[in-house]
């Protein structure tokens, strides 16, 4: 798989730091220890890009990537599990919530959940946020490579059932399974006018 340009831009913990220009975003959500940067980092096919870490919570801001000087990816901080002070953690949603309600060039959110565990209230709750801010979404499933043929199936209809949802994409940062589905929404939700 040929690897696709790729650079990190900005660390935001302010919206005054968001990226000020007018290009589509793709923004990435999920818990911590979700497995969101590995899944960045293998969508792009760059190793290291988004980096990743076996101490959950280690995103602590919103994160910009230019993709192919066309748009960006950000990656928005995990949320769940990361051992840090509640006043932080308070912070991160709200800079979050933020990112979420003011940001006219975001045209995808993807929902990312861990397929061995049943979706958190946590991930209902930014479900929710999604659906409140009038935002498309879509929800990847992480570390299917984890199961076996039998717990995927009972994975995804429990995940659908949890967050009512219709789809959901299976995505394995190990062997890429999911990768051209997923390209697939992402081009055409950056094709769409907003």
């Amino acid at each position: 798989m040929k690897s696709i340009p790729a650079k990190f831009v900005a660390s935001a913990t302010t919206p005054a730091s968001f990226v000020k220009d007018r290009r589509k975003e793709i923004a990435f959500m999920g818990r911590s220890n979700v497995g969101k940067s590995s899944l960045l980092n293998s969508l792009l096919g760059v190793k290291g890009l988004a980096r990743t870490s076996s101490t959950p919570g280690r995103t602590q801001a919103i994160n910009f990537f230019l993709i192919d000087e066309q748009f960006y990816f950000v990656d928005l901080p995990g949320y769940g599990y990361a051992k840090v002070a509640k006043t932080e953690r308070a912070a991160w949603g709200r800079l979050i919530e933020n990112y979420l309600a003011e940001r006219e060039q975001l045209v995808l959110s993807i929902l990312i959940v861990d397929a061995r565990h049943e979706p958190s209230p946590l991930d209902l709750q930014m479900k929710s946020w999604l659906q409140h801010f009038g935002l498309p979404f879509l929800v990847v499933s992480t570390k299917n490579d984890k199961l076996t043929a039998h717990e995927r199936r009972l994975s995804e209809q429990r995940a659908k059932q949890s967050l009512e949802v219709e789809r959901i994409i299976p995505y394995s940062a190990v062997t890429r399974e999911g990768a051209n589905q997923l390209w697939d929404v992402i081009r055409a939700s950056l094709a769409a006018k907003k």
